[in-house]
């Protein structure tokens, strides 16, 4: 599902592999692929620290982010972002290395 520096597939969208991702451009039913492909092609390019945007809306987001998180072999640890990386509107992951 990667190619070059970005993901394909979610309707025909281009996701840069930067580590920070935006969900406010995608529907909530695709997180559950979303994410995890996101994740692993974060650590395919060693982008072990991944900001993820969820927005602070109801908090329904976050929510489902966290429950998926959870639930990840490949993470670490993730965390609510700090007030100058969005602060609970966002959540920082960290990813295990590939190999561990």
């Amino acid at each position: 599902m990667q190619e070059d520096n970005h993901i394909k597939d979610f309707d025909h969208i281009e996701i840069p592999v930067d580590g920070t991702l935006d969900l406010h451009t995608f529907d909530p039913r695709d997180l559950k692929e979303l994410l995890p492909d996101y994740l692993e092609a974060c650590r395919e390019k060693k982008i072990l620290q991944v900001r993820v945007i969820h927005g602070k809306g109801s908090g329904f987001l976050k929510k489902r982010v966290h429950s998926i998180l959870s639930r990840l072999s490949s993470v670490e640890s993730f965390k609510q972002a700090g007030d100058d990386a969005g602060g609970w509107g966002a959540t920082i992951v960290i990813l295990k290395p590939r190999g561990s």
